[in-house]
């Protein structure tokens, strides 16, 4: 037989057998195909007479984040521009770009709503987003025209706008990673940017596209504090060409942990503070609960449900917050993450079913 031919011909055999292995997986017993749960019941999401769905802080808190209107916040680009005016060129840049995370963490607004269990937001409030004047800085007529649009339009107050254009845009121009970027960007890459070819090749944000795997449900910031000691430790300067640069790198992770647990104790502080004049006592006792849960996670590893669904929570704000990252930073396999510490909270009952979905 030709080889063609007999290339042919196992390929059909192949998909022949694929077929017939695709069919018996889809052609259940009738038994096996039933649905787990019957038609409208035990919804996670039934609103009707509000059985088996979400409860009334569920649906609140679901309302609310519906109704609030997206707007800028020019807190973060504040805090970074009067830190690099005052630390840039004093540091490597990974070290740099530690400190400055530090920075946003110890001063950027902490906000706790009414009725929340996971606490932190990206901005001082909800859906207010961050700029990042050091990757591209917004003009004062991007940000008119964020306010005006009519699709997708965000808020932006009026004295926000003055002082971006007499602070924050008189210190970026000519040092955002964009321009620095677009400096040496060959001809031919910039005609095919201006002809539509692309639309960005990450001149304005970070890395994204990432999926996380399961380490920070093993290991809490002081845990990989220690691993980043270890490494530390073991550098080989004498050998290694590259040992400085780890060491930059290495010293600026461990700078990262340090922002986390503070921005995670200053939720706890809050939470503590306003337990102390909350007259309902349900109230008072979830506050207490926030303050305790942000006082072991992200330091520590969770433990719990509840620390693990904070501890994500967390990482993931540390990460959106320090830069833009490019569209996606995906929990990863969050199911599987978090059933163990879902099916050991419900075995020893820490918590029900019904409590586990308000986290």
């Amino acid at each position: 037989m030709p080889d063609v031919l007999y290339l042919k011909f196992l390929l059909s055999k192949t998909y022949t057998q694929l077929f017939f292995t695709l069919n018996r997986i889809i052609m259940h017993t009738k038994e096996e195909n039933t649905a787990q749960r019957k038609a409208r019941s035990a919804s996670n999401f039934l609103i009707e007479k509000n059985k088996n769905g979400m409860n009334s802080r569920i649906k609140r808190l679901r309302q609310e984040s519906v109704d609030v209107k997206p707007s800028i916040s020019i807190e973060r680009a504040k805090i970074t521009t009067d830190f690099y005016k005052n630390n840039f060129g004093k540091y490597p840049i990974p070290i740099l770009r530690a400190l400055n995370f530090k920075e946003i963490c110890l001063k950027k607004s902490i906000y706790i709503g009414e009725g929340e269990l996971i606490v932190g937001e990206r901005g001082p409030k909800p859906k207010a987003v961050p700029t990042f004047p050091e990757l591209t800085c917004h003009s004062v007529e991007d940000l008119q025209t964020l306010n005006t649009r009519e699709l997708q339009n965000y808020y932006v107050d009026k004295k926000d706008i003055e002082i971006y254009e007499r602070e924050i845009i008189p210190y970026w121009e000519g040092r955002t990673q964009r321009e620095r970027i677009f400096k040496h960007v060959p001809k031919e890459w910039k005609s095919a940017y201006e002809s539509g070819v692309f639309t960005e090749f990450m001149e304005q944000r970070a890395p994204g596209h990432t999926a996380l795997d399961g380490k920070i449900y093993q290991k809490g910031m002081l845990d990989f504090k220690n691993d980043i000691k270890r490494e530390i430790q073991n550098l080989d300067f004498l050998n290694d060409t590259e040992a400085t640069d780890k060491l930059e790198e290495l010293q600026a992770m461990d700078i990262s942990c340090d922002a986390a647990i503070i921005f995670a104790n200053r939720h706890a502080d809050m939470a503590e503070n306003m337990s102390a004049s909350e007259s309902n006592q349900q109230r008072k006792t979830e506050l207490l609960k926030i303050a305790e849960v942000c006082r072991q996670v992200p330091a520590n590893k969770p433990s719990t449900f509840y620390e693990a669904v904070q501890m994500y929570w967390f990482v993931h704000l540390g990460t959106i917050t320090e830069l833009n990252g490019w569209d996606a930073m995906n929990p990863g396999h969050f199911d599987q993450h978090l059933f163990p510490f879902y099916e050991n909270d419900i075995k020893s009952g820490k918590i029900t079913r019904e409590s586990a979905k308000e986290i």
